[in-house]
């Protein structure tokens, strides 16, 4: 009985990586089963001969939003607030050293530096502003096609 007193304390910690690892394992295969059960329905629409909607297929959705996302991160304004934040900390930076050791070519010299990487990057985002060219997202939607014609009636 002394024995799994000393071991108890190890068994905590086993049991969490079990629970853990099996938590995920169950995620994933209820993740699979849900998937499967999309994909069957998106077949019997189109056997149906039924278009099923972009909705149906959430992931390929939520891709779409994440190139998306990935196309707005490489703007300007991102280049921008780097560089602004940069030469925020450059400039307080400069003002700690400054006040601190009273040395204040040392401060210039290490805040300095950070103020000038912010004022590159600033340049940088005032150069790679967006051409009329890439100021769409790369894909956009086709448009809706046209309502269908009416033959004219014959009374």
């Amino acid at each position: 009985m002394e024995d799994f007193h000393f071991a108890w304390p190890f068994l905590i910690p086993i049991v969490a990586i079990i629970g853990a690892f099996t938590y995920a394992v169950v995620q994933t295969l209820a993740r699979a089963r849900v998937r499967e059960l999309e994909v069957r329905e998106r077949i019997a629409m189109i056997e149906r001969g039924l278009v099923p909607p972009p909705e149906v297929d959430p992931r390929g959705f939520d891709r779409a939003m994440d190139r998306y996302e990935r196309y707005r991160e490489r703007s300007p304004g991102r280049h921008r607030r780097a560089g602004v934040t940069l030469m925020g900390v450059g400039f307080g930076l400069m003002v700690l050293i400054a006040f601190t050791s009273g040395e204040e070519s040392v401060a210039i010299g290490v805040g300095g530096f950070l103020v000038l990487i912010g004022v590159a990057f600033f340049i940088n985002s005032l150069i790679d502003a967006p051409s009329d060219s890439l100021a769409q997202p790369p894909w956009t939607p086709p448009p809706p096609p046209p309502a269908p014609v009416e033959p004219p009636r014959r009374d």
